[in-house]
């Protein structure tokens, strides 16, 4: 039975009968999650209010509201907080077994990505970017600071080093405008082979929180990437802090053979 046989703006309520071995709230989940996948709702749209599923369903509210969480969990709808609920839109996404620059790969499904700089210089490497860079600790590199704008949205913050002097002719380049990858490949002549990748959450430092437009500890994607040229040496190596809200990444796994494209 679709519980939803009448508009909304009907007056008539869809009270359900309280016999079925399905327990209520997963009925209205499974019916609104119906709703959705014929058009009743259509991406980013707003659902009923929590009253109004009250009223149309003759259910109390935390049926309805165990219903909606579930949906939130699936991520079919989500909450914005004093506005009510919404059916999810699908995310940009990247995959991250391609080795390719962001914008270049949001501009295949259609998004805009620009960067607003916020530092740009020489540091003295640490250990660590040291090593991942092989070169001596304290030798100076290019550090780069950036914000990437999904359709002038925050997205993420990139923290790049880049050893010299190909670092500084990055730096010269277009760094509003451009892809790092792309600068390298296309106008200072090093193709890139392959990249070191480690993920994992983080809570939001105020900086970052901060230049992402978060409340400070929020969960955060953290991405160490370590890019290589063709002959296998290290040219680029980032920290990457990334909103998970309104972006993802995707990998395909195969049984037998392992990551695909």
């Amino acid at each position: 039975m679709n519980l939803l046989s009448t508009p909304f703006a009907d007056t008539q309520s869809a009270a359900l009968t309280r016999d079925d071995a399905v327990p209520l709230h997963q009925r209205i989940r499974e019916d609104l999650r119906d709703g959705i996948s014929r058009g009743r709702w259509a991406a980013g749209q707003r659902l009923p209010s929590e009253s109004e599923l009250i009223q149309h369903y003759g259910v109390s509210r935390i049926t309805v509201r165990q219903a909606l969480q579930s949906l939130e969990m699936q991520g079919t709808i989500v909450k914005v907080a004093g506005k009510g609920s919404y059916v999810a839109v699908d995310k940009p996404y990247q995959h991250l077994a391609r080795l390719q620059g962001l914008a270049e790969a949001m501009s295949s499904q259609g998004h805009a990505i620009r960067n607003r700089v916020l530092e740009v210089g020489r540091v003295a490497a640490d250990a660590k970017i040291a090593s991942r860079l092989h070169l001596p600790e304290g030798e100076i590199v290019t550090h780069i600071r950036r914000v990437r704008l999904l359709d002038g949205r925050p997205l993420s913050v990139d923290l790049t080093w880049l050893p010299r002097p190909l670092g500084d002719l990055v730096a010269a380049g277009d760094l509003a405008g451009r892809d790092i990858f792309l600068m390298l490949e296309h106008e200072l002549g090093t193709p890139l082979g392959h990249a070191d990748l480690a993920l994992d959450a983080c809570a939001a430092p105020e900086p970052i929180a901060r230049e992402l437009g978060v409340p400070a500890g929020s969960a955060l994607l953290r991405v160490d990437r370590l890019t290589h040229d063709r002959a296998g040496r290290p040219v680029d190596y980032e920290h990457l802090y990334c909103r998970g809200d309104n972006f993802q990444f995707r990998l395909r796994i195969d049984r037998q053979t392992g990551v695909q494209q």
